[in-house]
């Protein structure tokens, strides 16, 4: 499974794509949403497999999560996008399944259940 994973901390990012690495996942990071868009745009324009799922951050510096997530689904309507917040606001919640994300979860997020909700997520997306 090809994995996009978005958020602007280094640490995090660093972690998942170890434990994901770990379970045969292919996995991209991006520290922030245009990195993440350039990354997509990327993934359109070559003969690379293209992402089966997003995991990404609401609260990001510069484009937040809510205008990346809007943007992605511009440019694939179909890819499922997780997002990620350590701030429990159901309003973003709502705002982002409204914008067409998959699902939500808070931070930490246990990399089990992040697994299962992903793989959820792909299964559903076809």
């Amino acid at each position: 499974m090809r994995v996009l994973i978005v958020d602007d901390e280094v640490e995090f990012l660093q972690l998942m794509e170890k434990r994901l690495s770990r379970r045969g996942m292919a996995v991209s990071t991006a520290p922030d949403g245009q990195s993440a868009l350039a990354l997509l745009e990327a993934a359109q324009a070559s003969d690379e497999e293209m992402f089966r799922v997003v995991v990404m951050d609401v609260r990001m510096p510069g484009m937040d999560g809510l205008e990346t997530l809007r943007r992605m689904k511009q440019k694939a309507p179909a890819l499922p996008v997780i997002l990620l917040t350590g701030h429990a606001c159901m309003g973003v919640a709502v705002q982002g399944m409204d914008l067409g994300a998959y699902d939500y979860m808070l931070k930490p997020v246990g990399i089990s259940e992040l697994i299962i909700k992903m793989e959820e997520a792909v299964g559903s997306a076809g």
